[in-house]
């Protein structure tokens, strides 16, 4: 095998994992936001406020810490939860309005 061909070879099965782990990332952030609607409805039935700014904090000071160790760029990940909570956000403002 030439080092091209191993390194084409080496290129697919890479690939092949990343494939794999955004297919479970997917999972996972449909799992993620099966359980926000239902805090959206639980919120929206009591009254609640569609946004938690307090357990937003918290949760970005637990991701940029897990991010740390993961070896993951604390920025990105706070980047990626304001990006996922506007989402959620949008999703719980909504089942307010449906109440």
């Amino acid at each position: 095998m030439t080092d091209d061909t191993a390194a084409i070879a080496q290129l697919h099965g890479l690939r092949a994992s990343i494939d794999n782990i955004d297919a479970a990332l997917i999972f996972l952030l449909a799992e993620r936001f099966r359980c926000t609607k239902q805090v959206g409805v639980l919120k929206a039935e009591h009254g609640m406020p569609a946004s938690d700014p307090s357990r937003e904090e918290q949760q970005i000071a637990r991701l940029r810490r897990l991010s740390l160790d993961a070896d993951l760029d604390p920025e990105f990940a706070e980047k990626w939860f304001n990006f996922v909570v506007a989402e959620v956000i949008r999703h719980h403002t909504a089942a307010a309005e449906q109440s």
